[in-house]
């Protein structure tokens, strides 16, 4: 019994270690940032529905570009520039349908 509980805790431990390896604060930050940035545009209709679901399809890509580089349980430092690369065309993407004047 005793040695199950310990089994588990260390389970634990290593499913934990594994996830602070592959943290990503920065990314995730920005791509919360942006993702208000379209909400708060949407609200206040200096972006579409369609133009929003467009940038989310945008956000979702970097998301996934992300999920594909914590697989190894590691995110190399290229794989960071192209997460950064795509996250810099998303935020232009964001600023520029903000500001195009098509409204709701």
């Amino acid at each position: 019994m005793k040695f199950t509980g310990i089994v588990a805790a260390a389970l634990v431990l290593a499913v934990s270690a594994a996830a602070s390896a592959q943290s990503t604060p920065n990314i995730d930050q920005r791509q919360a940032n942006q993702s208000a940035r379209i909400a708060k545009g949407e609200a206040t209709g200096q972006i579409s529905k369609r133009e929003a679901a467009r940038l989310k399809a945008g956000q979702a890509k970097v998301d996934g570009m992300k999920a594909a580089a914590k697989a190894d349980g590691k995110v190399t430092r290229a794989e960071r520039a192209a997460i950064q690369r795509e996250q810099n065309k998303q935020s232009r993407r964001i600023a520029r349908q903000k500001h195009d004047g098509n409204r709701k």
